[in-house]
């Protein structure tokens, strides 16, 4: 059965990749729609692994969030 991906909503598309994970010709072209959705303004974090410290960079990323909801709080 070949299902049209373009017409899947999001939750469809999730669990139709969940479905096929071990047929690699179907999870990639359903993961390719999944990921060609993606919100182009959505706040993207980098790979740890392409980082020159990945400890301590990350680390100041979770401070930052931690920090953000703590103010977030404090304003409520």
């Amino acid at each position: 059965m070949t299902q049209n991906l373009k017409e899947m909503t999001i939750t469809e598309l999730k669990q139709y990749i969940s479905e096929n994970r071990n047929d690699e010709d179907v999870f990639h072209a359903a993961l390719q729609e999944l990921m060609s959705r993606r919100d182009p303004n959505a706040i993207r974090y980098p790979n740890p692994l392409t980082l020159a410290d990945p400890i301590a960079e990350m680390e100041a990323i979770f401070k930052e969030k931690l920090e953000q909801i703590e103010r977030a709080k404090k304003t409520e």
